[in-house]
């Protein structure tokens, strides 16, 4: 068969594109994500100071921008509330980042009136949250949890109090 490499090839086989040979098709394709970063930051109190500033900038992104955009979003809650955020980083250096509500942990000492959990689990008690409370809690955070269900959320929510020392009371 005449046309060298192609008749070693079999016609089933699917032709396979070399780097670079996409052209302009490039910018309508989705940015390449290089990787996810994971912070803790208090609601309107974003600066570029540790640990915000450091994790940002070995990164390569743009600390200021992150922080006044995140504290731009989170002016309405509650000031000093810790927001889980995710910053997804992208190849040309740009970021979008996603806010998440606070931790179970939070709201459960907001609710009990305390500044910190039990030091020793099990054995000590500060505290009692009623059901009421840990109902709220699940309504809030529902969306953050991997089900719809409230009794399931609730479930979580009372094991986070006894593991925190807290009682919880009908």
């Amino acid at each position: 068969m005449g046309g060298g490499a192609v008749a070693d090839r079999p016609r089933s086989a699917p032709r396979t594109r070399r780097a670079g040979s996409a052209g302009a098709k490039d910018s309508s394709m989705a940015k390449k994500v290089t990787g996810y970063l994971k912070l803790q930051v208090p609601a309107g109190a974003a600066n570029p100071s540790p640990p915000i500033g450091p994790a940002l900038g070995q990164r390569g992104l743009n600390i200021m921008e992150f922080c006044k955009a995140f504290n731009a979003q989170t002016q309405q809650m509650e000031k000093g509330s810790p927001i889980p955020v995710v910053i997804t980083i992208y190849a040309d250096r740009s970021f979008t980042f996603e806010m998440r509500t606070p931790p179970v942990s939070f709201f459960l000492k907001k609710a009990a009136g305390i500044q910190s959990g039990a030091k020793a689990t099990g054995r000590d008690h500060v505290g009692a949250v009623t059901k009421a409370q840990v109902r709220e809690i699940a309504e809030k955070k529902l969306k953050d949890f991997n089900t719809d269900d409230i009794d399931s959320a609730m479930r979580m929510i009372e094991g986070s109090a006894r593991s925190m020392g807290l009682d919880v009371k009908e």
